[in-house]
């Protein structure tokens, strides 16, 4: 049995990398790039540095910044147009995973028409749109090395899940200078989601020895540097092994999908609201709890690469440290529940049977070590409140 590995053609990685960006387009032939990204990387000075840095180059571009968090179709028809009317030959998505997921599906839009549900899951998108170079500016999402995109379709507040070669990046510059102005919420939230990225891709039901790999590496990477990077934002040294952790099972995922955590997140954050990063880690503890009599010796094996569990810890003691640990960083990282965060009990559980219909239906926790049915997701829902 084979695993075919998809990645990006161009992985850069280091202090300072994304000011090699001329240098990446040229060899990728490119003359006349679209940077998508967000008002804040704006006012943050990093867009003006990248466009110094081509004009420098004789590289003339221009900038759709008006790119949301948790993406919705309408946020992108704009940068959409810009695409269809201009002459670009590249896409640069600066930011988070919303910026880098919008670039995608303005790429693909942009150059093939149609609405974003034409492209959902569990269609796979391998036509080529206009090739992305990703820098990505959080430690969390793993979107500058993934074939998925995430847009909401508004109408009706389903967060859909769109899958192929087309999405993946032809570049990627992983610049952890890049997070060392993070907020401590932000730098929380992208970082759970990290590690759960990194759990899922181990435990799923599609991982293999190539994305084991990559998984422990981030785990390993990710467990003891977490919280200092929360604390400190400057520590450079946590900084560096959050990013690169943070592509690391971005690549897991990508080549092993995600599992019942992102199924049910996915809904949270479409009809409250909630950041991607946070619903996951809000559901984090819960799920894993759940999944653990299925799998036990797999999440053994992740409590043991984040540092919480020794090799002679027996598989019962490693799990039952895994979920101690869990619950800490969700306690110390100021992790609310769904109640503390504001939303609505009545709508909460209006809306659970909906929400465990639009988890199933993503495909997300058929991956999963313990596949649950709509009543048990249902259930979750009712445990996490």
């Amino acid at each position: 049995m084979s695993t075919q590995i998809i990645l990006p053609r161009i992985l850069q990685v280091g202090e300072k990398v994304s000011r090699q960006l001329p240098v990446i387009l040229s060899d990728l032939n490119c003359k006349k790039p679209l940077i998508v990204t967000d008002k804040m990387m704006v006012s943050l000075g990093y867009i003006q540095t990248i466009t110094a840095d081509l004009m420098a180059h004789k590289i003339d571009c221009d900038v759709f910044d008006n790119t949301v968090p948790e993406p919705t179709e309408a946020s992108i028809m704009d940068g959409v147009e810009k695409v269809r009317q201009g002459d670009y030959d590249a896409i640069v998505a600066v930011g988070g995973g919303s910026p880098i997921d919008s670039a995608k599906a303005i790429s693909i839009l942009g150059k093939f028409g149609g609405t974003m549900r034409d492209y959902k899951f569990p269609r796979l998108v391998n036509e080529t749109g206009l090739p992305i170079i990703a820098i990505p500016t959080t430690a969390g999402t793993g979107s500058e090395v993934t074939k998925f995109t995430i847009i909401t379709d508004e109408t009706c507040d389903e967060k859909m899940l769109c899958v192929g070669v087309g999405f993946m990046p032809v570049a990627a510059l992983i610049d952890f200078s890049l997070t060392l102005s993070l907020p401590p919420r932000v730098t929380a939230d992208t970082g759970i989601d990290a590690l759960t990225h990194s759990i899922e891709a181990y435990v799923s039901q599609k991982s293999n020895d190539y994305s084991d790999a990559q998984a422990l590496a981030a785990m390993r990477l990710i467990g003891p540097n977490l919280r200092t990077a929360f604390k400190d934002g400057q520590n450079k040294a946590a900084r560096k092994a959050m990013m690169l952790g943070s592509t690391l099972a971005g690549i897991a995922f990508s080549n092993a999908s995600v599992a019942l955590v992102h199924g049910m997140s996915r809904p949270i954050g479409a009809f409250f609201h909630v950041p991607h990063g946070l619903s996951n880690a809000m559901l984090l503890p819960t799920v894993t709890a759940y999944s653990i009599p299925s799998a036990p010796e797999r999440y053994a094996d992740c409590a043991r690469a984040i540092g919480v569990a020794k090799e002679t810890d027996s598989t019962e003691s490693a799990t039952d440290k895994l979920l101690t640990e869990l619950a800490a960083i969700n306690e110390e990282l100021e992790v609310p529940s769904p109640r503390e965060f504001g939303i609505s009990k009545d709508s909460f559980f209006e809306l659970m049977p909906l929400m465990a219909s639009q988890a199933l239906a993503s495909g997300s926790p058929g991956n999963n070590p313990r596949v649950p049915n709509e009543s048990e997701i249902v259930e979750l829902y009712q445990q996490l409140w």
